[in-house]
């Protein structure tokens, strides 16, 4: 690799782009701000935004200053037209530095991080979604407390034993989390590799 390329490589964002993609365009808005949470090496966001609508605008971001430099670097590589400069956000803050997005991506984030990146995703999206917008999450899961494959159950063993605050989590949890900032679960997509796609949308706030 050239010195001077900043890019990172992740295998298993090709084996999967293609597979998210698919769902992303039932399921996004044709036009407006799409925000990517943990854009990791950029290879997503660079990869969706020139196969979506035009009319969508993507802001990706990262908390790791070097997944920064690669997101950027990706974006140029590409020469994407439709990606904004990626911003560094911590999912826990109160405040992302948005005001308003259409839609919210994360991929294989809350199972590589602690329970409150989580949370704090879900608050977020609370935040910023406005009514009928997108939160899409994609990843393995446990299905009422359990494992849905022996491999999940041996990746989720392998999470803890790097970090005792990371684990696949239960979605029964994460929908009754997602509740608490009015949004609600349309659609579970089984994927590939004991995977999920989760399609959450903002709803009115009751009462």
């Amino acid at each position: 690799m050239n010195p001077i390329d900043e890019r990172l490589f992740a295998p298993a964002t090709e084996r999967n782009r293609e597979l998210i993609l698919a769902v992303l365009k039932e399921f996004l808005p044709t036009s407006g701000l799409v925000l990517e949470i943990a854009s990791g090496t950029g290879e997503h966001i660079s990869y969706f935004a020139p196969r979506l609508s035009p009319n969508l605008r993507w802001q990706p971001s990262d908390f790791e200053t070097y997944k920064l430099a690669s997101i950027t670097a990706w974006c140029r590589f590409l020469d994407t037209t439709n990606v904004q400069p990626p911003l560094q956000i911590d999912v826990t803050a109160k405040n992302w530095g948005l005001d308003r997005v259409n839609a919210i991506l994360a991929t294989n984030l809350i199972h590589i991080a602690p329970w409150s990146a989580c949370c704090g995703l879900l608050a977020g999206a609370g935040r910023l979604l406005p009514i009928g917008g997108i939160l899409y999450l994609y990843g393995p899961f446990k299905r009422d407390g359990k494992h849905t494959a022996p491999s999940n159950e041996a990746f989720d063993q392998m999470l803890k034993s790097e970090n005792s605050a990371w684990g696949v989590r239960d979605l029964e949890i994460v929908i009754a989390e997602a509740k608490q900032h009015s949004l609600v679960i349309e659609k579970l997509i089984p994927m590939p590799a004991n995977n999920f796609s989760v399609i959450f949308r903002r709803q009115p706030i009751s009462g």
